[in-house]
């Protein structure tokens, strides 16, 4: 079987035999290129290989040692490792015990994680050491917890303890599972609401893995840059070469471009994931440095909408033949649609700037996509005039193998999201968007995200386009505060990076001009400069809007908390201090007074300077613009009751 190629595979237990048909006929084809820890000669990171023969035994002996420590058929096992060999090796060794690993992400927040965690109800809990300390400090999450595992080192290499242990028992066969069958639980990014666990099935898992080689791969692509880790599950399983780059996969937009080069170039690298917050950096990097990557014949991005600035970036550094796609799809359904960057690029001219949308190409292999009735109730049941005309805008919904039946245990959620047609069932992406004319989906935003005013509903994605399309723009964001149907439209504006404020007078009115002459942006009429504009920490680009709405009310309503109420808490920690400082004139010989001194001492230095690490992440999440070492400040001066108050603040960002 040539890399590249799934035709004709059974549907029980396919990731198992796949691996095993290559591990017999390409033993020593490399399976895992991946970060060990060394650093080379001019700084570059080491990396150690394993093949596809080793890398079966690993995961024959891995699923050995997991059955050893209680886990088998059915058993919900979450999974807190570091993305790499590791994690690769586990979720095959699950699968191939028909256990069901659960996939959270903690880029999601701690809170969010904890709570998924607990909602799905984890049977086992298979992580880093540092995953198993949380565990121990908030037990709540992980009462129904029955066997645990850890797994190596806090790099997430080495199962050395976990394959020793089923080394020498008999090989388990792997377990023979129906398309229905339930093979992981995947959660949404919540960044519209609670994050909901989704079924995948193996008829799923089947079906997206047709979808992505039919879609994108040709034969001759032999080696992946993996910075979505599931990519890598699909890349083992057609019998690539998956190449783990040294990076933070839970932060993509901190990636090392010089690295994620290196690794390209090192390892003569044909394709990649990424979503468009690697992939800007990494365009502007090859531009600024020269550097060339000839080996790359494809790039698939996803997780966001990717603009047309950046797809001409890419094609500007790029060979001529490398195409480069962009995929829509969502954890329900994946993938849903896709575009090469040239047909992006050829029309209609102009597109997003004309407030048409993006256009995120046409229905991926296996996929029928339609568009609905924009609604906020359930739709139970499939009928014909739920349908709109082609070139109206409309909910997007999905079927076809590779989208999820059904939520785990969240028959709300079903009933909002889902609609059956018989023995089929549609999906509801809780996107809006549109049909052209040659059958293409144009995306214009998120359902949940539409702006209600008393002159019509604004979409995000298609009004944002127009506004984008300025030089001096990075990204704007449309949000809304106030009744449904009666919402003030704002938009909020963030500058290229170096570009002077001075400025904003001029740009402003060039973004009015601009939005004055689009239909769908005639009515904005609050223009508002933010220093960096909140994304989630996961794919950097999807804009946290319920921070910016509260934030955009604030600003030009004023804050409905009053600066009093804001500051009362913060009078312990300054009272603190004050007490610290007053040491010399304490009456030492009262041992009262000394014990409350040490103990305020304990409090306001070691309790608040170890609360900096998660003030630091709170302010990334909001993207104040504060520098570091001001949030090292404030948290040191008032600890909690700085970092943890209302989002709502109006100090949050003019501070």
């Amino acid at each position: 079987m040539r890399p590249g190629t799934t035709t004709g595979l059974r549907q029980d237990a396919f990731l198992a035999e796949l691996l095993a048909r290559h591990a017999a006929r390409t033993p020593d084809r490399a399976a895992v290129i991946h970060p060990d820890g060394r650093t080379e000669p001019g700084g570059r990171p080491g990396y150690a290989s394993v093949g596809y023969a080793g890398f079966a035994a690993d995961v024959a002996a891995s699923a050995a040692g997991l059955a050893e420590r209680g886990i088998g058929r059915g058993t919900r096992t979450a999974l807190l490792v570091t993305p790499g060999a590791d994690l690769l090796t586990l979720v095959f060794s699950l699968m191939h015990i028909g256990a069901v690993p659960v996939v959270v992400d903690p880029g999601m927040g701690l809170g969010r994680m904890l709570d998924c965690i607990r909602r799905v109800g984890v049977q086992a809990f298979i992580g880093v050491p540092s995953a198993h300390l949380l565990r121990r400090l908030r037990p709540g999450a992980f009462s129904t917890v029955r066997s645990v595992v850890t797994v190596g080192r806090v790099d997430g290499s080495g199962l050395a303890e976990l394959t020793a242990l089923g080394a020498g028992r008999p090989a388990l066969p792997p377990v023979e599972a129906g398309p229905d069958d339930l093979a992981l639980i995947g959660y949404t990014t919540g960044s519209t609401g609670p994050a909901k666990p989704v079924e995948i099935t193996v008829g799923m898992l089947l079906g997206m893995a047709h979808g992505v080689e039919a879609g994108h791969f040709t034969a001759d692509m032999t080696s992946t840059l993996v910075t979505m880790p599931l990519m890598g599950v699909f890349d083992l399983a057609a019998g690539r070469t998956v190449v783990v780059p040294k990076m933070n996969m839970g932060r993509v937009g901190a990636a090392d471009p010089g690295l994620l080069t290196d690794a390209i170039q090192r390892f003569g690298v044909n394709a990649m994931f990424a979503s468009p917050a690697l992939l800007g950096p990494l365009s502007t990097h090859w531009n600024g440095t020269g550097a060339r990557v000839p080996s790359l014949r494809m790039i698939v991005s996803g997780g966001a909408p990717v603009s047309p600035q950046l797809i001409s970036a890419l094609r500007a550094v790029l060979p001529d033949e490398t195409r480069v796609f962009s995929t829509y799809g969502s954890t329900e359904a994946l993938p849903i649609a896709l575009v090469e960057s040239r047909e992006a690029l050829a029309g209609p001219v102009g597109g997003p700037a004309e407030g048409l949308g993006v256009c995120v190409g046409r229905p991926a292999p296996g996929t029928t996509v339609d568009t609905i009735a924009i609604s906020d109730v359930p739709v139970p049941v499939w009928t014909p005039e739920l349908s709109v005309p082609a070139g109206e805008l409309g909910e997007i919904v999905v079927s076809g193998q590779a989208v999820s039946p059904r939520y785990f245990q969240s028959p709300q959620a079903d009933e909002e999201h889902k609609i059956q047609e018989g023995g089929r069932r549609w999906h509801r992406t809780g996107d809006i968007g549109w049909v052209d004319g040659k059958g293409r989906i144009w995306f214009c935003g998120r359902k949940s995200h539409r702006v209600r005013t008393v002159d019509g509903d604004l979409h995000t994605v298609r009004c944002e386009g127009v506004f984008n399309a300025h030089p001096q723009v990075e990204r704007t964001a449309l949000v809304g505060f106030g009744p449904p149907g009666e919402q003030r439209p704002v938009l909020c504006v963030e500058l290229v990076s170096g570009t002077d404020r001075g400025h904003w007078p001029r740009i402003e009115r060039e973004l009015r001009e601009a939005g004055a002459n689009v239909p769908a942006t005639k009515t904005i009429e609050d223009f508002l400069l933010h220093p960096a504009l909140p994304v989630d920490i996961r794919h950097n680009a999807k804009i946290r809007r319920e921070l910016l709405a509260g934030w955009a009310e604030d600003r030009l309503n004023g804050s409905r908390r009053p600066r009093g109420a804001a500051w009362a808490p913060r009078t312990v920690p300054l009272l603190g201090w004050a007490y610290l400082a007053a040491w010399p004139l304490l009456p030492w010989d009262l041992a009262a007074l000394a014990v409350l001194w040490w103990i305020d001492a304990f409090l306001s230095i070691a309790v608040h300077a170890g609360q900096i690490p998660a003030a630091l992440r709170a302010e990334q999440e909001r993207a104040t613009g504060r520098r570091p070492w001001a949030t090292a400040a404030l948290t040191m001066l008032f600890g909690a009751t700085w970092w943890r108050r209302r989002i709502r603040e109006p100090k949050d960002v003019a501070a």
